[in-house]
């Protein structure tokens, strides 16, 4: 890892070599974080990316040794699909991590977006203002600078924790995410970002240009976590 030189607003920035290494970067401060917070107030709230380098961290912590009876599992956003679809972000996070340890099911809160985009977005609402803040929220980015489902040029309800996304401008059209007030409530935001395909959008971020990513980023404690590949416009 080489950081030198590398600056966003409103991030800490941490370079790797490759998908892998943020992946395994990423599975290593998510089980730091548990034993902080476990220490501390005994339980490890933790809000979920969806995406292919978070379901890759979520892989190892498969394989790994954590006191999972206090972990709490939320997601930051998912796609309004049938409960057992595989684009859902709540099977692929079930399927490569949660189904292979034992954290307790009443622990684990999906996004009951298979109800629709307003009705999953108030039964959310619910169960966020009894569980914020988190302790580590996972982020990742698009290739247009969003985040969860938070698009760019799109307004985010500065009264809301959860919302109704329409018209999304990538299928599936009707989301429900996590809004940036929801988001920044975390005691830190662990953001991904891998691939040549995000370059454009990090070289704007690095240029101070109203992205999600970069709104979010910059309202709570965040740590970039980035392959060489997205950080080229920063080397």
């Amino acid at each position: 890892m080489d950081s030198k030189n590398l600056v966003l607003p409103g991030a800490e920035v941490a370079l790797f070599a490759d998908k892998a290494a943020v992946a395994k970067a990423a599975a290593e401060h998510i089980l730091a974080a548990a034993q902080v917070a476990i220490q501390r107030h005994g339980r490890f709230r933790l809000c979920l990316a969806g995406g292919t380098t978070p379901t890759a961290a979520y892989a190892l912590l498969a394989d790994a040794g954590a006191d999972w009876s206090r972990w709490w599992i939320y997601h930051g956003d998912e796609r309004c699909l049938p409960v057992a679809d595989p684009e859902r972000n709540s099977l692929a996070a079930d399927q490569a991590w949660l189904a292979r340890v034992p954290v307790p099911r009443a622990q684990v809160f999906a996004i009951p977006a298979e109800l629709g985009a307003e009705v999953a977005a108030e039964a959310y609402e619910r169960i966020l203002k009894s569980s914020l803040p988190f302790d580590l929220t996972l982020l990742g980015m698009g290739e247009d600078g969003h985040t969860a489902s938070l698009f760019p040029g799109r307004t985010m309800p500065e009264e809301r924790l959860a919302m109704p996304v329409h018209e999304a401008p990538k299928p599936p059209p009707e989301r429900v995410s996590l809004t940036m007030r929801a988001l920044s409530q975390s005691e830190q935001l662990l953001i991904l970002v891998t691939g040549a395909g995000k370059a454009d959008a990090i070289e704007a971020w690095s240029e101070a240009k109203p992205l999600p990513i970069a709104q979010v980023a910059a309202a709570a404690t965040s740590r970039l976590l980035i392959d060489r590949a997205a950080a080229a416009a920063l080397i």
